[in-house]
């Protein structure tokens, strides 16, 4: 499984840019937004929590097709499928792999956009907490889209399609956590936990359901 992860990370990073690509687009998801309304701080700060979490599941979603493609065209997805390691435990490996590649320096670069737009101390700590809990739900919802679109041609459109309506409790409770610790009175703990809890749900449902997609795919 070390083996697994190391070789994933590495692929990740190779195939078109990989981190450096997430971070550009988060970047530019987030830079676009101030030409849009306007140069009022206020605003910016207002909604800023907002925007990274946009940003940041858009950026997520990038090269989530990817997850089981390159696997499935060498056939070393056969050879996962016959092995005698769990199918389910070698789908939480990659998906752990594709995060820390690919989620993980979203979350690191989100305090620099959080000063572009304008948030302050406490927003920032707040959203970059609430990313890195709530991010790795967004990968393991993307196994399944991933699994389920691998043997199609152009499967990349169809899996954001079907991952992002998905995510959408997942961004609810993660900007409701960032705006409960900056703005009160509204307490931070309580949408925070439901975040580890949907995070901790589909880290269990995820891979499972991932695995089960990959063999009907293969039969």
């Amino acid at each position: 499984m070390t083996a697994l992860l190391l070789r994933d990370m590495k692929l990740s990073i190779r195939a078109g840019g990989g981190a450096l690509v997430g971070v550009l687009f988060f970047l530019t998801v987030v830079a676009v937004i101030p030409f849009g309304v306007g140069p009022d701080l206020a605003l910016l700060s207002r909604i800023g929590p907002a925007i990274v979490w946009i940003g940041a599941l858009l950026a997520a979603l990038l090269g989530l097709d990817r997850l089981f493609q390159a696997e499935r065209d060498d056939g070393t997805l056969d050879l996962m499928l016959m092995h005698e390691t769990p199918l389910v435990l070698t789908v939480l490996t990659k998906c752990l792999a594709h995060w820390i590649s690919t989620s993980l320096p979203l979350v690191i670069a989100s305090p620099l956009l959080g000063l572009f737009m304008n948030m302050s101390e406490t927003a920032i700590g707040a959203t970059m907490l609430t990313l890195l809990v709530g991010t790795p739900a967004i990968t393991f919802i993307g196994a399944v889209g991933a699994a389920v679109a691998v043997a199609l041609p152009r499967g990349g459109l169809l899996v954001s399609i079907l991952v992002l309506p998905l995510t959408i409790p997942v961004l609810i409770f993660g900007v409701s956590a960032t705006y409960a610790a900056v703005e009160g009175p509204s307490p931070f703990l309580p949408p925070f936990l439901v975040l580890i809890a949907l995070t901790l749900f589909f880290a269990v449902i995820g891979p499972a359901a991932a695995a089960l997609a990959l063999r009907n795919t293969s039969d």
